[in-house]
């Protein structure tokens, strides 16, 4: 007999699976502000040298978890451990807070609070759900960095068999020192799809739901709680009848799990011999693993953003060089997409001042930086270029809305490969050159652009924001963001069909391209290639492989007729039970 009643949470799934077992609650002290003041120059000066050992000793930790966990920990974990090094390092931080001691006579801990909560809330407001999630590195340094000040201890966690982690949120450094070979399953109470809980989780191949709310955190120690990733509920002691049902349907996934996973060398062709290409979206070289585990058919789209973040300068030629060069030799050959540098708006660089701006998601960004800024843009260029001789790299130009800027692109490209032949400096000099299509003056005018370049690939996210004036953060009209929206859909077909038309290849690589949803509608538009997290790519495979290029056209045009995105989303939600 259970102490409390049954509660179903709702949260964001971000890792499949089904997890039954009881809670592990993981509270950790908040960080407080005392507010107390220092007396003189000598207090000052100790409250400056408390801090830097903190920050050493913090390094030293972090190090010491890193040697410890290179035998277990997957390389995803052991990269954000190693970017929160150069975190800890970074002297902006370590400026503010000794200012903050010495010109205002506050405390380290102090100091140190309310530099780490300035520095999280202008992450926490960006717009990027990625750059978003990076607000729990700064906490979690903060974290670290205040436990050495203030000389606490916190001991390892050693879990029981079954055990569901429920926490505010879990840090990178949390889910290696801590001992989860006993763990089935996460929730948290913040986290989004891209915070390190769900990266660790879908890396380990644990069930788990984040941005659960406050509610979450009524959970007590042993309660019984099931965990469904896909669907983000948390049932807390739940009736029998609940948890007999919740096993059998964990037992179906398995099932299914096993099933997808044989599918892995088997090429996305239809009933009818209508060949999909499957990709992967990519943030680096150590991605590429993951790619080949799922059976990916290249990248379609590879950020290369986040090499110019956390960082406090532009990185050199021979940098972006190695970047490239690495995912290139890990992509057996596969092609591999590199979109050049989208920063502005919300993805800003502490190093790159852009003037504040009314509208920053339609201002100075993306290829508008980078045709001002051609410096920039061709040493992005010569690198992309050089790394071509090491694999099949593709360059992809973001935020394109007409021509011109198609043209001043293509012709700082050829600018780059003069100075590479000037250099005597080898490189791919035939790679071939895509836009994204995202903005809606783009998908109007594709037949126009069709013209200049080799390959389209859709970012359904903006398209869908521009198309529908709809800001995805404002939580007042979220709902009117939809992808499937007759009006987004009309655009997306007309690229397809003018892709067509002027017999270049035409891709998606935005989250609609990894949507079970909307998969049979945009290969009966006639979409050549999927580009999703690599995790997705079985799924939609197995949808592809059980059904016709006939079967997809019908659907297709049933759509098409359609009024509304109510009546399109039943019929192709029906179509998927």
């Amino acid at each position: 007999m259970f102490l409390h009643k049954m509660e179903k949470i709702n949260g964001t799934g971000v890792s499949p699976g089904i997890a039954i077992g009881k809670a592990f609650v993981i509270k950790k002290a908040e960080a407080v502000v005392s507010g107390i003041l220092l007396k003189d120059e000598d207090e000052i000066i100790e409250a400056v040298a408390s801090f830097n050992t903190a920050i050493d000793l913090a390094v030293a930790e972090i190090e010491t978890i890193i040697a410890t966990a290179k035998l277990s920990a997957v390389e995803d974990e052991l990269a954000i451990l190693e970017a929160q090094i150069e975190l800890i390092g970074d002297p902006q931080i370590a400026e503010d807070v000794i200012e903050k001691i010495q010109s205002e006579r506050k405390t380290a801990n102090d100091a140190l609070v309310e530099v780490i909560a300035d520095v999280v809330q202008v992450f926490e407001s960006m717009e990027d759900e990625y750059m978003r999630a990076r607000s729990a590195d700064i906490k979690d340094i903060g974290a670290r960095i205040l436990k050495h000040l203030n000389k606490q201890h916190s001991d390892t966690a050693k879990f029981n068999p079954g055990t569901i982690i429920i926490a505010d949120d879990i840090s990178p450094s949390d889910t290696i020192s801590m001992d989860i070979k006993h763990v089935t399953g996460f929730a948290t109470r913040a986290g989004s799809k891209t915070s390190h809980a769900a990266i660790i989780a879908k890396a380990k191949g644990i069930p788990a739901v984040v941005g659960c709310g406050d509610g979450l955190m009524s959970i007590q120690n042993d309660d019984v709680v099931i965990l469904d990733g896909l669907s983000g509920l948390v049932y807390i002691n739940p009736q029998e009848k609940i948890i007999e049902d919740y096993r059998s349907k964990r037992e179906a996934q398995n099932q299914q799990t096993e099933k997808l996973s044989a599918l892995k060398n088997v090429a996305a062709v239809t009933t009818d011999g209508k060949k999909a290409m499957l990709s992967a979206n990519i943030s680096g070289a150590d991605d590429m693993e993951e790619v080949h585990r799922n059976g990916g058919d290249g990248v379609g789209l590879f950020r290369t953003e986040l090499l110019f973040m956390n960082r406090d300068s532009f990185p050199s030629e021979e940098e972006q060089f190695e970047f490239y060069k690495q995912a290139a030799l890990k992509s057996k050959n596969k092609a591999v997409i590199v979109r050049t540098i989208d920063v502005g708006g919300d993805k800003q660089l502490p190093y790159f001042n852009i003037p504040a701006e009314l509208n920053p998601f339609l201002g100075y960004r993306a290829i508008r930086i980078c045709l001002d800024r051609t410096d920039l843009f061709i040493t992005q260029l010569k690198a992309i270029l050089r790394a071509g001789m090491f694999g099949d790299l593709r360059i992809m130009f973001p935020m394109i809305s007409n021509i011109q800027e198609v043209r001043a692109a293509k012709k700082i490209l050829e600018d780059a490969k003069k100075e590479l032949l000037f250099e005597n400096i080898r490189f791919k000099a035939d790679i071939k050159v895509g836009i994204m299509i995202e903005i809606p003056s783009a998908a109007i005018t594709a037949d126009i652009l069709a013209k200049e370049v080799d390959f389209f690939s859709i970012g359904t996210n903006d398209l869908c924001q521009y198309t529908l004036a709809v800001d995805r953060m404002n939580e007042k009209i979220t709902h009117l963001y939809d992808p499937f929206n007759p009006g987004v859909l009309r655009l997306i077909s007309n690229v397809i069909e003018q892709g067509h038309k002027h017999h270049i290849h035409v891709g998606m690589c935005g989250e609609m391209a990894g949507d079970p949803l909307a998969t049979l509608l945009l290969l009966g538009m006639g979409l050549e290639e999927f580009s999703m997290s690599a995790a997705a790519i079985p799924a939609i495979k197995n949808i592809i492989i059980n059904h016709s290029q006939a079967e997809a056209k019908q659907v297709c045009g049933k759509v098409m007729a359609m009024d509304s995105s109510d009546k399109i989303t039943a019929y192709l939600t029906a179509l998927n039970a």
